[in-house]
Formats: C-alpha cells, structure tokens, sequence
C-alpha cells in the first residue's frame, strides 16, 4: 500500500496519537527546540527535574525512602547532580529483589504501566514499570533521534529485528502499521540465505527511507547483499542498535548502502541514552531523559578514559532509576561535536559490556569490542569470531571461517594470543558455521568469566 509521508506526518500521525490520547508529537516538537538550547538553560531546567524526581522517590518510594535516611541525604538540599554522589550506587541485583519496594505508591493502582523486561543476558532479568507519561516522553525523544540519522517521520522503514510487536495486536496492528508505523521486518531469529534474499527483494522494489536493527545483524545484511544484488538499496538513513557496533561493520554496511550509519545506545530499563548526530562524532547523551556519570575506582573518569555508566532517569516516576549501575563500560568524548547540541555531552564509544573485559595474567585490562575488532581484521578468513575467556589462562575461539582462512590465519592467531595475553596463555579454536544469537536476537562477541575491576567491586561501590 503507498501512503505519501506528507500525509501520515501532517495527517494520520496527528490524528492517530490524538485518538490514542498521546502527547509524543507535541513532546517532539519541543524537543526539536531543547537540542539546541543553551547548556546552562538546560542544565538548569534538569536540576529542578532531578529536585523533583528525589522529593517524589522520598516521598512515595519505600526503597529510597530507607536509602536516603541511612545516606542522611535530603533532596531539598541538592543544588547540582554532584550532589547525588552522597547516594550509594543501585545494581541490578537490588532491583531484581525489591521488586515492589522500588515501585512509586502513587502508580500501584494503576492499570495502564508499561512493562519492560530485560533478556538476562548479564545473568539478571529486570522488569521496569514506566508510567505513561515518560513512555510518550521517550517515544518522542526516540522519534527526534531516529530523524538524526536523516529520515523523516512517515518514511517507511526496514527493520531487522525480532518477531513484529504489531502481528500480536490482529488487524489493528496491521492497519497502524501500513498506514503510520510503516515496517517491513526481518526476523533476525530466522536470518537465513533465504530469508535475507526475499527481504532484500522486497526492499529492492519498495525502498526504504531507514534501515534499523541489530547492528551485527545489519552487518551480515550487507555482506549478504555483497554477493547477491549489490548496491541496489539506497536508504536515506540507517540506524544500529543494541549490540556494539564495530568499526570494520561500519565500513561495509555504508559502502555496501552508500549511507552513513548512526550508531545510538539505550537500553529496556530506561530507553534512550545516548545516539549519535549527523555529524558522526560521538553519541550524544539525551540529556532530557537521564544524567550520565562515568565511574572509574569510584570516581569520575576523565575524558577518554574508560569507566563503569552510571544512569539516572529523569523521566519515569513509577518506578525510579536513581545512580543505577546498569553494567557497561564507555568513556567521554575528548572533542566538542560541532552541531551546536552543546547541552548533550558525547560519549567516544561504548566499550561494551562491564562482563565482557578481559582480564590477563599480568593483570592488564582489555576491552571486549578491541580484542574482537583486532582479531577480525588482523587474522585473514575470519568471518566472524567470538572471544570466550574461560580462565585468566585459557581462551576459546569460535569462528566461522571464509574462503581465505588458512595455515596463516592460524599462525596469526597465536601471535596475536601470545601478543595480547602472554606467552603462557593457552587457547583452543572452534569451527563453527555461525555464531549462536542470544534469546533476545543479539550476539555477543567477547565473554569473560573471569572477574575484572568494574565486575569484582560491583557490590563494594553498591554500598559505599
């Protein structure tokens, strides 16, 4: 069915959200304006939020209500977000025990919540509550994001990702998304050769104006196209999410699309965080939805230096988020993005999960997304490759091999293992066809049972 963006962004888009009695268009037309506010306007305007978020979780919160009286800390007091240092770090295992103690007592009663559910991938399954005010707040800062990357509102959109949300909804979800949502799916559950080549020419005869998923899964999108019908999808915009996406993915998914990609970073607990702008020089925080800090040792990391983030949702008052370790690592940018958002600080990266840095005998320290992209571009005939660390002296490489793996791809990998780890570090080579997803659809590329800095002294800082 064509629909002409013109008309759902002037038409059906406003007359949608105004029978679903939602605000988000409204929200994102301010927001178009507050991206390039002055910072310290900004700023300003955020400590009353954060204010009131604390006065409403002492108030109407039981864990926090404990929390700040053992802290001493009284949110009448607070006059910048450094005065939330005095408040213990929340972990993930806290939220997953209090469980009704985090829920605010103003929001028991009410049937209309949004439930959001971690996949556990980190060994912890959440559920979060977000009231519905802060989940039409967050549609809308996604929606200006999403327009970062040079769609527009209305624009249909390929989407890589899991099972379709709208097919459980019957033929209402049908209906809202031909005519507002616009998706044409793939199930990255099911990326088969097949699959892949009816998706592909189902783009090639309808093109779409953003490409969005997985970042790995777009990755093997393009390489598939490659060898099938190359060059014959041109977006406008194309969006990766929810994995780390890595450099040399990067430069085959914008040669193979001729288009930039805009990498952003979020999560289910509180949504956006961060996204990069067309200027492709970092990922802005969202500043609107969450404060960020960078934690290293238990204090704040220096520019380009990596260390634990640390969220607080300014958004949602039905269940707060208040200095919540939510398990990865990213350090900030060193240079200032030139697109005038000075009030939205950029991070350089994420540098992945905290679980996924592996620690070496001589107690060096190494980040998941740098051992994987060196191995993938430094070992010839490496398709794809994961990283499992199963003792500080044992590594175990699953790999699916290209045509040009050979003697010298398996030379290479024991240089780069006694390079990067030492001489007495062992390590064995599984061939595999492809890399198993996570439930979730996701891969992870680098995991480490062993305990490192940022995982071995989680509890410690929870407490401080």
């Amino acid at each position: 069915m064509y629909v002409p963006a013109t008309l759902v962004r002037h038409a059906i888009g406003p007359l949608w959200a105004a029978w679903e009695r939602s605000p988000y268009l409204r929200h994102y037309k301010r927001l178009l304006k507050t991206q390039f506010m002055n910072p310290t306007e900004l700023k300003d305007q955020r400590v009353q939020n954060l204010r009131y978020l604390l006065l409403h979780a002492q108030n109407t919160v039981p864990f926090y209500r404990q929390r700040f009286a053992e802290a001493r800390f009284n949110p009448d007091e607070i006059t910048a977000f450094s005065d939330l240092d005095q408040l213990p770090l929340l972990t993930k295992g806290e939220i997953q025990e209090s469980g009704p103690q985090l829920l605010s007592t103003e929001y028991l009663q009410r049937t209309d919540l949004a439930r959001k559910r971690t996949s556990g991938s980190t060994g912890v399954s959440l559920t979060i509550w977000v009231d519905q005010a802060a989940h039409q707040y967050k549609r809308a800062l996604t929606l200006r994001s999403d327009e970062w990357s040079g769609w527009r509102f209305g624009e249909p959109v390929a989407l890589l990702w899991g099972n379709p949300d709208y097919l459980a909804h019957g033929w209402r979800g049908r209906v809202r998304n031909a005519l507002l949502d616009r998706g044409t799916y793939l199930d990255t559950l099911k990326m088969s050769r097949d699959a892949m080549a009816k998706f592909a020419d189902k783009l090639g005869r309808a093109q779409p104006s953003l490409l969005f998923g997985h970042a790995h899964s777009v990755y093997l999108f393009a390489e598939f196209l490659r060898g099938y019908h190359s060059g014959t999808i041109r977006p406008k915009g194309i969006i990766t999410s929810a994995m780390i996406l890595h450099d040399w993915q990067r430069a085959v998914i914008e040669e193979e699309f001729g288009c930039k990609v805009t990498n952003r970073y979020g999560s289910e607990e509180v949504s956006m965080i961060a996204c990069e702008c067309e200027q492709h020089q970092g990922l802005h925080v969202l500043t609107e939805n969450v404060h960020v800090e960078i934690l290293r040792d238990g204090q704040p990391a220096l520019p380009g230096e990596p260390g634990s983030l640390i969220v607080t949702d300014l958004v949602n008052r039905a269940m707060p988020l208040i200095r919540y370790k939510i398990g990865d690592v990213a350090s900030w940018s060193t240079s200032v993005c030139p697109c005038g958002r000075d009030g939205m600080p950029c991070l350089t990266r994420i540098e992945g999960r905290e679980a996924d840095f592996v620690t070496t005998p001589r107690g060096e320290l190494i980040s998941g997304i740098s051992l994987t992209e060196n191995f993938a571009m430094l070992v010839p005939g490496i398709a794809q490759i994961q990283i499992i660390q199963e003792s500080v002296n044992f590594f175990r490489y699953r790999m699916v091999k290209s045509p040009a793996f050979d003697d010298k791809s398996l030379v290479r990998i024991n240089e780069l293992t006694h390079n990067r780890f030492g001489p007495e570090v062992l390590y064995e080579c599984e061939f595999v066809t492809s890399i198993p997803q996570e439930p979730s659809g996701k891969y992870r590329f680098c995991i480490s049972k062993v305990p490192n800095e940022f995982t071995r002294t989680q509890e410690l800082v929870s407490r401080s």
